[in-house]
Parts: C-alpha cells; structure tokens; sequence
C-alpha cells in the first residue's frame, strides 16, 4: 500500500555499517548499456500535455478540452493523497488508506467504522469530516522566465540565489492574489526540472467534505503489511466522499463516470494524480551516494526502531504504537526496494548511459558541463561528512528522548555565553522530557549505542565516552538510572543557572558534550554544501529542459500529471501473474491463511453469492506512479473510470530513481469490483446507482 507520502528528516541520516554495502556483482560493460527511452519517466504535466506522443504512440489525438476535462475531474486530497470527482453531484473517490483517518474521527459514541466500515444510506446520513479538504487545480501560469532572470539577478552566491527565487515566489502569489480568476484561489508556486521550469498553480479549494462510503479496516487494507507491494492483490482500497457547496451536494459538469467492464489487455489507460516525489535527474555520483550511504542508514535504523516496538507492543497492544510499526514497515519496504534497485548494476548502467547521453547532447548544444563535475565534487565533500552531521544528530528516532534533549541542552548552555540573545528565545523550549515509556527509551538508546559502536568504531571519542567500558545495553541502563535530566526541578535549575550546562556532571550532559562539537562543525559545513547542490541541480534541470524539452517530463513535485500505460501482465515467480484478480482469490487467499488477521473476513463477509466470486477486484498496468499517486483514478480514452490506483508491484519501487516498464506494475481497484461490493455485500444501491449512472 503506497502511504500518503512523506520524507524522513535529514538530519538523522548516517551509515552504521559501510560493509553492509559492499557487493559482488557481476561486471557490466557500461559501454554496452543503453538508456531506455522513458527512464525518466512519463509523469506529463497539464501545462504542456504530451499530445503528439499520444497520437503516435496510441493513435489517440485528445484536444485541449479533453484535458482540461480531465485535470478539472482530478483532484488532490487534503495535502497527501489524490482523488477525483465520479459524479456529477460532488462524489469524490480516493483509497481507503487516504481516507482511512478522516473516516474513522466522524465515529460516534458507541461506533467502531474501522471494524464496521460506513455507508451513509441518505443524503442526511452523510457526515462532514472536520478540517478535510479537496482541491481542483483551475488556472496554470509559467513564470520560469520572471523567476530564472530574479535567481541570477541574485548572483553568484548560492544563499542569495535561493533567497532571490523565495521572494518572487512571494510576491507573484501576492501579485496574482488580486486579478481576475484568482481570487480567493489557493495559490502555489511549483517547480519543475529541479527549477529548469517554474509554475504558479491557483485551486480552488473545498472545504465542506463529507464522508459517504468506507469499507471495513480488514478489507481496505487486506493482507496488512506482508501483501504490502505485492501482487496478486485483493484489497478494496477504496472510499467515497462528497463536496458540499452551500449546504447542498456539489454540481459539477467535471466527474469521470464509472465504466465498470472496461479493462482490456493491451489497452491504453490514463492514471491522473498528484506523485509526491521522484528522483530520476540525480547523477550517478548522487544516487551512488544513497545507495552507499542513504539508503542502508535508514533501513538499518527503521528495522531496529520496528523490531523495538514490535517487541514492546506484543504486552502494550497500543493501537497508536501499532500504526507507527504499520509505518516503519511501509518505509522499510519501500525503500528497501529502491535500495534493491541502487545495488543493480544493470539499472545504475542504464543511469550513467543516459547521463553520458545527456552531456553529449548538451556539449552539441555549447552547454557547460561543468555542473556534473560540481554536483560529483559537492557529493563527495557531503560523504566525508556524513557520519558526523547525522549520526550524531539529537534526533529522538536516533538517540532517544533523554539523549537528544541532552544534546540540545548543551548547546543551549553554549548559547548562554556566547550568543546570549538567542539562549533567550530558546530558553522556554529547556523543558525536562517526559517519557512515555522508560522500557522504550532505554531499548532506543541501546539500539543507539550498538550502531554508533558499529558504525564509528569502537576507538572514537563519543563510543568512549558513550559506553564508559560497558556494552550498549549496560551503558543504556546506566545512563538512564544516573542521569537527573528527566528532574523537571534539576533541570530548570541549570536552565535558571545557565553557564553551568557546560560543566555539570550528569552522565547524558557528558555524552551530549562529546557529541555536539562534532556534529555543529559537520552541519555548518552541511548546509551550504546542500544549498549548493540546490542550485547545481536546477542548473542541471535547465539544461535538461534545453536539450530535450517536455520530450522529456519532470521528476514529481506532488503536482498534478498524466501519465499513460497499458493493461498487462507479467513473468513472476516463475509463472505469469493475471491481470485481473477476482474475489474467489479474495476468499481463497483468506481460507488459505485460516481467516487470520491480517487476511481475515468480517462476518457480513461470509457466505456470499456465487455470482460475486466471479467478480474482477483488482488489475495491473504499466502506468508510473509513485507514493502521493494512492487515490489517483485510472481513465480509459472516454474519460471513465475504470478503476483506482492504489499500489505499486515490488519491482516498481526503483521508480524513485528509473521507471522500467518492463515488469514495473501499478495496481487498482477495477470499477467493477467496487460496484460489485456494493451491490453484493454493503446492499449500498444508492451510490451503485449513482456511480453508474453519474448521478
């Protein structure tokens, strides 16, 4: 299931164990590589629709109208999912997992939607969900040019440059805010290219949403986590709303109607939706640097943290601690997947390919290429670096509570003395920590201690005075028994007291010290390396807008793209997976796991009729998507919904960085497998009509 997308800080990121790293691959004749003709993707923008690749490759001329019919359809749900409107009265389908926590805060006293789902059978039964919005992107303007000249207007500093972008970004939005057809519009400015292109995009937004179908938890997200990215698929992942304007449903000319029959193998399908973020116009130098740094750092530090809660959770059965395991578990494979695809040496072969291909064009065209240089120079300073400015960073997910609060107090107590004016603003943030679990902490700051003796070695300053002789998990006891930081009266003392921060014996305060010297030097050093890399990269975006134009499509910003596929299946597990799943393998896949959570049936789930088994549920096709893409409609040429995209297949989770369409699968829920659910089992006639009908 592909989560509402987000990012994890950046200042937690180290590598803990660089042999981790260390392949045998087979060599690869980079010379004999060649880049494919969509590695970088087919996320189009509706600012410069792909009509002649349409036309060529589908032999389908869609004109203006049919674009902007479609873009007026879609939809982006609240700020981390997509959606789309299916009717012509303001019905509005995303996932259940997009869904899943706006639906269950309108349960009242005595409900349980999440066991029970929901099914608002009148119009009056509908229910508003606080705080939720949609927004339907209604005017687009270029404003590359204005924004380009005010960056090199800014000059050659990079700190200036992205100062300059910021303050027109600024005051175009504050210009535009007052014309004609952009008032009272939400208006964002959007990067394309890494900053090759720039857009201002005013929506209108909705704010009265209301919520009329969700299924049950153990439907929605059926197979839980071990189905995750994976397919056959057999999830009804799926959930309906409805715009109210003025008290009353929505009227709207702008809605895909359901087309519950229309898959086909080999038939050209449309996926609108709002990807949250690619990363296909990195250089070689950059992604070698996530795959030996990046990417092993995080999975190693996710899995521990998962492992500590899963453990944990076994006696607390705590439903919040569940999600955040839910969570971890989601981020883990995703990114263990990309991390998969990085040690590749076929696809990082088909990556330096490209990049030769594209500095070759860019050379003919009397483009500098100098900034792959720079952009490889900059990576490698960053790498030097990176131990030190992330691994020893006061993150809680890192260190624990205690540990990071310690570290921040010391710089605190450093501020006092020499930066007086800002001890002061920071002074009420001086606040003694309360845990939430002292097993957790301790197990946390353990698992810290481990990886920081792996990763730093055993000889290194802060180790030593980590683990003062102990092993990691005799220092964690340790630290935690001695410490008198979680003392709210101790530690508004050192507060009141100021300087003494910097000498108090507390044992944390004594680890924090050997820490943060090291990672305040890595860190200024950081960030004007990384606002550096900032402006190679859109150099880098302009160049590539040069050499190939919209040929060429821009990496996801969380922006509202079209991209193109076709149904089909593919070789897997030595057999061929279909394109259709159905709800026998629904039942079949319950019955083979005895009706055990997480592929457990709730009981208006039992017994159902012959003719709903035969059913299609889900479909796979070639389309690129990415996480934010969860609730995006899958449309057929006609502009119907034939289904609901809702996850990628374990061999597209490289699409961060290649889109290989070869086995790379989106899947959906098919139309018809959401009617039919309706029909069968929730007796929901209403929206069955409404659905396919249009009103």
């Amino acid at each position: 299931m592909r989560k509402p997308f987000f990012t994890l800080a950046g200042a937690i990121l180290t590598s803990l164990f660089s042999a981790a790293v260390a392949q045998t691959t087979p060599s690869i004749n980079i010379d004999t590589v060649k880049a494919g003709p969509f590695d970088m993707g087919k996320m189009w923008t509706f600012d410069t629709p792909p009509k002649d690749y349409f036309k060529q490759t589908y032999n389908f001329t869609p004109d203006d109208k049919w674009f902007e019919e479609v873009r007026l359809a879609s939809l982006r749900f609240a700020d981390y999912c997509s959606a789309s409107f299916v009717s012509a009265n303001g019905l509005v389908m995303t996932n259940h997992h997009c869904a899943r926590e706006s639906g269950t805060g309108v349960a009242r006293k005595g409900e349980d939607l999440n066991n029970n789902g929901f099914f608002a059978k009148t119009p009056a039964e509908e229910r508003k969900v606080t705080g939720l919005f949609v927004d339907q992107l209604v005017q687009i303007v270029d404003i590359t040019k204005r924004v380009q000249d005010a960056m090199t207007a800014g000059g050659s500093n990079e700190t200036a440059q992205l100062q300059a972008r910021e303050r027109t970004f600024e005051t175009i939005k504050t210009e535009y805010a007052t014309r004609d057809g952009f008032k009272g519009l939400e208006l964002q400015t959007i990067t394309f290219y890494n900053g090759g292109r720039y857009a201002l995009y005013g929506f209108k937004r909705y704010t009265d949403v209301r919520l009329v179908f969700m299924p049950e938890l153990s439907l929605g997200f059926f197979g839980g986590d071990p189905d995750n990215f994976t397919y056959p698929r057999y999830a009804l992942d799926c959930s309906f709303f409805r715009v109210y304007d003025n008290n009353k449903p929505l009227q709207t000319t702008h809605f895909f109607k359901f087309n519950t029959n229309g898959i086909r193998e080999g038939e050209p399908i449309f996926v609108t939706g709002n990807p949250g973020s690619t990363e296909r116009l990195k250089t070689v130098a950059e992604l070698e640097y996530d795959r030996d740094r990046y990417l092993p750092f995080v999975t190693t530090l996710l899995r521990g943290r998962s492992n500590i809660l899963q453990a944990y959770n076994a006696t607390a059965k705590s439903d919040s601690i569940l999600n955040e395991i839910f969570g971890y578990e989601n981020s883990l494979k995703a990114m263990g997947g990309q991390l998969e695809g990085l040690r590749d040496p076929y696809l990082i072969a088909r990556k330096a390919a490209f990049e030769k291909q594209f500095r070759a064009e860019a050379q003919k065209k009397n483009i500098p290429t100098q900034t792959w240089d720079d952009l490889a120079a900059t990576t490698a300073e960053l790498n030097k670096l990176f131990n030190d400015n992330a691994f020893l960073s006061p993150n809680p997910l890192l260190k624990g509570e205690v540990l990071s609060f310690a570290q921040n107090l010391s710089q605190y107590g450093e501020m006092v003395t020499k930066q007086p004016q800002r001890a002061e603003q920071a002074r009420e943030l001086m606040v003694a920590p309360t845990l939430k679990s002292r097993a957790l902490e301790e197990a946390y700051l353990a698992a810290h201690l481990t990886e920081a003796q792996a990763a730093l070695g055993a000889n290194d300053p802060y180790v030593q005075a980590a683990l003062g002789g102990r092993s990691p998990k005799e220092a964690a006891a340790y630290l935690l028994n001695n410490t008198k930081l979680l003392d709210k009266a101790y530690v508004n003392d050192l507060v009141t007291r100021g300087g003494g921060i910097t000498s108090d014996s507390d044992p944390m305060l004594v680890v924090a010290r050997a820490a943060m010297g090291r990672f305040m030097t890595a860190s200024r050093q950081v960030r004007p390396l990384q606002q550096k890399q900032e402006v190679l990269r859109a150099q880098l975006g302009r160049y590539l807008y040069d050499v190939y134009g919209t040929a060429v499509p821009p990496d996801a910003t969380f922006s509202l793209r079209i991209n193109d596929g076709v149904v089909r299946g593919y070789p897997y597990n030595g057999t061929v997976a279909p394109i259709i799943t159905t709800f026998a393998g629904l039942y079949d896949r319950s019955y083979s796991f005895g009706n055990k959570d997480p592929w457990k049936l709730p009981a208006r789930w039992n017994n159902p009729p012959a003719e709903l088994l035969k059913q299609p549920m889900c479909f796979i096709s070639t389309n690129d998507i990415i996480g934010g893409n969860s609730g995006s409609p899958m449309i057929n040429k006609n502009r119907e919904a034939v289904g609901l995209v809702f996850d990628g297949n374990m061999e597209s989770l490289p699409g961060s960085f290649i889109f290989v369409p070869d086995k790379n699968r989106s899947i959906s829920v098919h139309a018809g497998g959401m009617v039919a659910a309706m029909r069968y089992i929730y007796k929901a006639d209403r929206l069955v009509k409404e659905l396919t009908t249009g009103r």
